[in-house]
């Protein structure tokens, strides 16, 4: 071989090692618009929580994973019948007694969640599995859990417990709508 041929070896695979590193760069970046995209303020909050943006979309991907094996459900209408009502029975025991139609608001959204299908009993796991299908409102429910956990200790006021109504509310109605959930693909 000589010493011209070496050279271009040599620039063929360093413009192939370019390439190969650009396509890699440009995929990650790629999938890190559809998860910015897809997850919205949740993709916000967890690159602020972890501190990178690697991590939180490796967190974002696990609860994609996950969520494939969870079947959601929509609900016949008499179930949404069922749901609206009781709803409609917390907002107005809200009037003479908030304190307690919050922690009916928290209830309720378990009891509602479990029908669809959303595994229950660990609030942080519960976030997780919904801000999938529901990342804009997955905050509201965070924050309204919250104050029902503020309230638990007496501990809340009452434009804070207003204020998780309208919160559980958010949620309430996008897991009461006639539609099953958002597909979950997320290409890795």
């Amino acid at each position: 071989m000589t010493e011209r041929d070496v050279v271009i070896v040599a620039v063929v695979v360093a413009v192939a090692v370019i390439l190969v590193v650009f396509a890699a760069w440009r995929s990650r970046q790629k999938r890190s618009e559809r998860l910015r995209t897809r997850f919205g303020p949740e993709y916000d909050r967890l690159v602020g929580e972890t501190g990178s943006r690697e991590k939180a979309e490796k967190v974002l991907a696990e609860r994609v994973d996950r969520s494939r094996k969870i079947i959601i459900r929509s609900l016949p209408v008499e179930d949404r019948e069922h749901f609206s009502q009781a709803w409609r029975d917390v907002q107005a025991h809200f009037v003479d007694a908030p304190g307690e139609a919050v922690i009916d608001a928290d209830q309720l959204l378990v009891q509602l969640m479990a029908q669809r299908g959303y595994p229950t009993g660990d609030f942080e796991q519960q976030a997780n599995d919904v801000s999938v299908d529901h990342p804009q409102v997955v905050q509201n429910y965070r924050l309204a859990h919250t104050i029902a956990d503020r309230q638990r200790q007496d501990n809340a006021t009452t434009e804070e417990l207003r204020q998780a109504v309208v919160y559980y509310r958010s949620l309430f109605d996008e897991l009461l709508s006639p539609g099953i959930s958002i597909p979950t693909e997320v290409k890795k």
